[in-house]
């Protein structure tokens, strides 16, 4: 019997195996779990969209709550205003103008970096009775100043570089002096001095020693250091400018300050002006009185309004002249240069007479003849009627 190589009792080893692969999932369990993803992601998203809208709405909500609170707190601000801690650095210029609000002064402020916020500014203002006394000019302050000090700052006049002193057409030089001690520190014994020191104030000797007419009308920087002499003087000097920038001889100063005056004095519109001056000089070629009662009430120490009869005969008044002949002894107030170029060239015309036929207006009329001037006369009294 033949053999094999095996015996045929002999176990047979078996084939290496392959290990099985995990049966699949059934289709239902899958969708389950891409089911669950999906939720797990939209409530990710709207958790986030949550989050934003609840932003959205607690920062509407301060906008509405600030905006209420300033409607019942009349425009306030319900909370301290920002403010800095100071005391501050450096230092800037800023100007206060004339009839600044404490709201715009702390603009003015803020703007330069001087304080920190406009409303903490008012609020300081408003704490300070006396920040009511602020005055127009140039101040030197610190930046970022606490609002407080700031209020102190312009209450301060160390702080002052300069006030700008406005003095009007017309004005006497006492008027003016009280002007200038209003509008800066000077006080007015000091200015009233000055004015009788004509060599130290560098007045002409034109003048004669009397300072009217000879301060003249314009808008001056006076520092805080300026004394009453400094200030006086650059006012006889701009009228010393303006008169030899005209040409005007200097033997005719005097008397073109004095025509000018009487100009300036008696008319209200400037087209009126050289017309006046032509009248002025006519009357004066004829040898007539002027007739002027602004120059009767200079001399009797009085407004034009309370002028009487005494006052209008009274001979003893160097200034009367209704009674005197020919120009007054000085000027009898301060011209522009209006008025100045009108008696440097008059209008062309015979006119000897004026007359006012609307006090409220100024509006006047000319006239040649003394017939002229009644009718005028009788307009004034006519207005005068109406309007008592």
């Amino acid at each position: 019997m033949s053999q094999s190589h095996h015996e045929w009792w002999a176990p047979e080893r078996p084939a290496a195996s392959t290990p099985a692969a995990p049966a699949a999932p059934p289709r239902r369990s899958r969708n389950r779990g891409r089911q669950e993803r999906a939720r797990r992601t939209r409530r990710r998203r709207t958790a986030w969209v949550v989050v934003i809208v609840l932003a959205v709405v607690a920062g509407a909500g301060y906008l509405v709550v600030s905006s209420l609170g300033d409607m019942f707190s009349g425009g306030k601000p319900t909370a301290s205003p920002s403010d800095f801690p100071g005391p501050g650095t450096g230092e800037v210029e800023i100007t206060v103008n004339p009839g600044d609000s404490g709201a715009a002064i702390g603009q003015t402020l803020q703007e330069a970096g001087v304080v920190a916020s406009v409303s903490a500014f008012v609020s300081a203002y408003d704490a300070d009775e006396a920040a009511l006394g602020i005055q127009p000019g140039t101040y030197r302050l610190l930046l970022e100043m606490p609002a407080a000090d700031a209020v102190a700052a312009l209450l301060n006049p160390a702080s002052r570089v300069q006030s700008g002193v406005v003095v009007a057409e017309g004005l006497t030089v006492e008027q003016i002096l009280k002007r200038i001690s209003e509008e800066s520190d000077i006080p007015l014994k000091d200015l009233r001095a000055a004015a009788g020191q004509p060599d130290k104030i560098g007045l002409p000797e034109q003048a004669g020693g009397e300072l009217e007419g000879w301060l003249f009308p314009a808008t001056y920087d006076v520092g805080p250091d300026d004394s009453a002499v400094k200030v006086l003087k650059t006012m006889t000097a701009k009228t010393v400018q303006v008169l030899e920038d005209a040409g005007v001889p200097k033997d005719q100063w005097e008397p073109v300050l004095i025509k000018a005056s009487l100009v300036e004095r008696e008319a209200k519109h400037d087209e009126d002006r050289p017309k006046m001056a032509r009248a002025i000089e006519n009357r004066l070629e004829d040898g007539w009185t002027l007739g002027i009662d602004a120059a009767v009430a200079y001399g009797a120490g009085v407004n034009g309004t309370e002028l009487t009869t005494a006052m209008l005969e009274d001979a003893s008044n160097p200034y009367n002249l209704r009674v005197h002949a020919g120009l007054p002894p000085t000027p009898i107030a301060s011209p522009g240069k209006v008025s100045i170029d009108a008696v440097l060239a008059p209008a062309e015309g015979d006119w000897m007479y004026w007359c006012a036929v609307n006090l409220d207006t100024g509006e006047t009329k000319f006239g040649v003849t003394e017939a002229d001037h009644a009718a005028c006369v009788a307009e004034m009294n006519a207005w005068i009627e109406e309007n008592s």
